[in-house]
């Protein structure tokens, strides 16, 4: 039976006639306040305690048919029909750029590549997450709250991860921070926040994994299926431990990783991909890649056609971004801000908070103007603050950066054995490459070649990531399946011997996968065991590189120093993971390098640990979303209510719908943080 709105408000108002004197809450549930038959339908099944996941969509008809399709999303949002049963075959793998500051995530679909939007219609998302008294947050609703909310509201989580707490970099980035990080008893950071009156730490790792579900989330709201599948990039000079942190925060968000590469690199494939028809010969790409937080450069070789790319070399920082940049234009005002008022504001977190948010804005806007004023009402103390800022001052504060910048294209280039005039294109990604003054310097170290500026250097990475996935996942599509990518190694890889000595077995720029090995001796007589301890970096000392891990081999045959002669063979995957086997060439034995919690690794119990915490915060993040729809679902009926019967006749009816009314906005006063139940019958 389907009623119009009045009809149904008429046994909404008998329901709450009836309900007992005891009882503080409305029994029968507002839904949402649309004029629609299949919104009365909805409304009516509900009081009639008709399961509403139940129903068939073939029963709706004509016009409600029409409603589905375009309130679809809101519907399902709002949890009040199950209209649609998400497939869990045949979901097409994800490509997801994982940025510093921001993340993007793509699909391939009928033929090309599609960035996906999310629920507020933006084509990237902010990497933040915030935590309250009532609810998570995870990208735009998060990232709006920061400045009300500073000591809760996590970002730059991709410059933790996989870092230990000792970190000289990890130190001074405590120090621009407004939430608090501790150390672990093994030397990891974690994050402290104040979520729902409890203490709680989060490892980069689980922070990392809340933006990964959220990509998840939104592109399989947008696809009606379970996705499952992901190619997740990171920065090219991302070490071992960093890679495997990534790959462990694929894994809490539910999550295959079936390939993690670099971004520059899929970066080029998406240049590659996009003038497919005008690479007619070889050519050499230089990808400069200045993001939120790392920087990388990649050269690369490029086939007729562009499907074939090989890796040269690769350059970068794995902290170098525009979050530097703003650190110094915030710290330039806070200086500014003493000078004129002789007050310290740097104690105040949300004042901060502000100030960087004001920063951000105005760094995006010197890209376009020469100048620009930052305008804060009572940032500190009652104080207003306004300051104009010149894009000459912007470039002042980080000119160092910038010539760090070209210095390591500089570093790419000699690792290359190329000369800066056999580069045929300069791609441009990441968002700090706006930057007019980034620009100018490479086009002047370029000597005035044009930059390539045909990829958007928001969604390019992304691009990249959905094309390999469509690759590993089998694509049955021309574009995606020529595709054929030779990467390298970043960082030099090898053991630490005898005298703090770091002997390289594979050496950077190492097209991957490989494998190598290399044979070494016992250092004393009767030798029983040998500590291999497995390094990554660039330095002459061993003590100086990133150590990933220390595994023992043992039972060595007794004999002189130098007799036992033991093989360590390092293999490199297509995701630059590495496995490291140390074998006694004389009896055979074998052990292998397994990466613990010691040393960044996260064991399989504790990342199955935060997948179920994972889904725990996600169901409460549902329930959250659940309640508060229906809160305002049920105050915007009340509201169209109120105006359907302003111009109404007095009668018995309509003194009941006002007491109804009275009595359901005397309530929706008295229970704002209700619990969802409150709003079912």
């Amino acid at each position: 039976m389907i009623l119009n709105w009045l009809e149904f408000y008429g046994r909404y108002t008998d329901a709450l006639s009836r309900k007992s004197a005891g009882s503080s809450t409305p029994s029968v549930c507002m839904w949402i306040a649309v004029e629609s038959p299949l919104v009365n339908l909805i409304r009516v099944a509900q009081v009639e305690g008709m399961r509403p996941e139940n129903w068939k969509l073939e029963r709706i008809k004509g016009e409600n048919t029409r409603f589905v399709q375009d309130n679809r999303e809101l519907l399902l949002r709002c949890g009040r029909i199950n209209l649609l049963n998400l497939k869990r075959n045949n979901a097409p793998a994800i490509g997801i750029d994982l940025g510093t500051t921001y993340s993007c995530v793509a699909i391939w679909k009928h033929g090309r590549i599609e960035i996906i939007p999310n629920d507020q219609g933006n084509r990237t998302t902010p990497s933040c997450v915030a935590f309250s008294d009532a609810e998570r947050l995870i990208g735009d609703s998060a990232k709006n709250q920061v400045a009300m909310n500073p000591a809760n509201t996590i970002f730059d989580a991709k410059r933790l991860i996989g870092r230990r707490f000792g970190d000289s970099k990890v130190q001074n980035d405590m120090k621009l921070w407004p939430f608090r990080v501790i150390q672990d008893p093994v030397d990891t950071p974690k994050i402290v926040v104040s979520y729902k009156g409890q203490e709680k730490e989060f490892l980069a790792e689980e922070i990392s994994s809340m933006i990964l579900g959220k990509m998840k989330a939104t592109a399989e709201s947008y696809l009606g299926k379970v996705v499952k599948d992901a190619v997740i990039t990171v920065p090219a000079y991302f070490n071992d431990s960093q890679r495997q942190a990534t790959k462990d925060a694929g894994a809490i968000a539910g999550l295959n990783v079936i390939r993690m590469i670099n971004e520059p690199t899929a970066a080029a494939i998406a240049y590659g991909l996009d003038n497919k028809s005008d690479i007619t010969c070889k050519i050499n790409v230089l990808v400069f890649d200045l993001g939120g937080g790392t920087f990388d450069v990649s050269l690369l070789t490029m086939a007729e056609g562009g499907g074939t790319l090989e890796a040269k070399a690769v350059a970068g920082d794995t902290h170098l971004g525009g979050e530097d940049f703003d650190s110094r234009m915030v710290d330039h005002c806070a200086q500014e801000f003493k000078r004129r008022w002789n007050k310290d504001l740097t104690g105040n977190k949300r004042a901060l908070g502000r100030l960087r948010c004001a920063c951000e804005k105005a760094k995006r806007i010197l890209s376009c103007n020469s100048q620009t004023s930052i305008d804060l009402d009572c940032l500190h103390e009652g104080i207003d603050f306004c300051m104009k800022f010149s894009r000459a001052k912007f470039e002042e504060l980080n000119i160092g950066s910038f010539y760090k910048c070209i210095g390591t294209v500089e570093a790419c280039l000699r690792d290359a054995k190329m000369e800066k005039s056999c580069v045929n294109e300069v791609i441009l990604v990441g968002g700090s490459t706006r930057i007019p003054k980034v620009q100018s310097m490479l086009q002047e170290f370029f000597e005035r070649k044009e930059l390539c500026k045909s990829v958007n250097p928001d969604e390019a990475v992304a691009y990249g990531a959905a094309v390999m996935a469509a690759k590993l996942t089998g694509k049955n599509d021309k574009s995606c399946q020529d595709l054929m990518l030779l990467d390298v190694t970043p960082l030099s890889l090898g053991v630490g011997v005898l005298g703090d000595i770091f002997d390289v077995v594979i050496p950077r720029n190492t097209p991957i996968p490989t494998k190598k090995s290399k044979i070494y001796n016992t250092s004393r007589d009767n030798q029983p065991c040998v500590d291999v301890e497995v390094y990554q970096g660039e330095r002459t000392r061993s003590t100086d590189n990133h150590l990933l891990g220390t595994f023992r081999i043992s039972g060595i045959p007794p004999g002189p120093k130098g007799d036992a002669k033991l093989e360590y063979c390092f293999e490199i995957d297509a995701n630059c993971i590495l496995t490291v086997t140390a074998k006694i060439l004389s009896t055979g034995k074998t052990e292998k390098l397994t990466i613990t919690n010691a040393n960044g690794r996260l064991c399989k119990e504790e990342i199955e640990k935060m997948m179920e915490d994972a889904v725990k915060y996600k169901q409460e993040d549902q329930e959250y979303r659940k309640r508060a729809d229906a809160f305002n679902a049920l105050e915007e009926c009340i509201y169209n209510m109120k105006n359907k019967i302003k111009n109404m006749e007095n009668c018995k009816r309509l003194k009941k719908m006002k007491r109804g009314i009275a009595d359901t906005t005397k309530w929706l006063e008295q229970n704002q943080a209700a619990l969802l139940m409150s709003f079912i019958a």
